[in-house]
């Protein structure tokens, strides 16, 4: 599909599905930054909140100039016990460390003020602080667990989806099987491929040097 085709089409998906919160899912909003997100299942649109989460949203906007999570996946799918249809899927470079930029300081929801509510935007991070890096979740319900108190430093949301929340359901809906720990019997079986992610405002500013993971693919394909 020409590029010109498939971001008109991204775009018209973002306009019927419609906005989320007081965000704009087909006009830009101040102080926030759309990204499209295309799935093998649909598209999703999110917005990051850049004035109060500016350094998780420049770490994320960074990720998708450098198309570092195009041809990466959805490969969690964490659904609640007590309501499956609520939780939250995670997507990302996984454990690809050829994709991974170093680990940016930790942003909690005390100092931002952006809560994990519904269609909340936030980084996975290991259980330490400032170690986020290239994962990040989506939440479908509030998930106030999320959030920091006390001594816990929580994960750091930082936009919102505006458009394909039902895109967002799908992929939560997905079978799903092993892992561990926290994570056990909630890796999707078959993980949804983000087939790219594009900025809808603003100027891409992408890293220089060598991209790693794109090393040999020409020769390749």
């Amino acid at each position: 599909m020409r590029p010109a085709v498939l971001h008109y089409l991204v775009l018209l998906t973002a306009f019927l599905s419609g906005p989320a919160l007081a965000l704009h899912a087909n006009r830009p909003t101040p102080g926030h930054t759309r990204v499209a997100i295309e799935t093998s299942v649909g598209a999703i649109v999110v917005a990051t909140d850049d004035k109060r989460a500016p350094v998780t949203s420049a770490n994320f906007l960074t990720y998708v100039d450098d198309g570092r999570f195009d041809g990466v996946t959805f490969y969690r799918a964490a659904r609640r016990k007590s309501a499956p249809q609520l939780g939250l899927i995670q997507g990302g470079i996984d454990t690809d460390a050829r994709r991974s930029l170093p680990p940016i300081r930790h942003e909690p929801t005390t100092r931002t003020g952006i809560r994990h509510l519904d269609a909340t935007l936030s980084m996975a991070r290991p259980d330490r602080a400032n170690s986020a890096m290239g994962n990040f979740f989506i939440t479908v319900g509030p998930t106030p667990n999320m959030d920091a108190r006390g001594d816990y430093i929580g994960y750091a949301a930082f936009g919102h989806v505006v458009a394909g929340m039902d895109v967002v359901k799908r992929i939560l809906a997905a079978p799903t099987c092993c892992g561990s720990g926290p994570m056990r019997g909630q890796m999707i079986v078959k993980p949804i491929r983000i087939i790219r992610a594009r900025r809808l405002d603003g100027t891409p500013h992408p890293t220089r040097g060598v991209k790693p993971w794109l090393l040999g693919l020409r020769r390749k394909s």
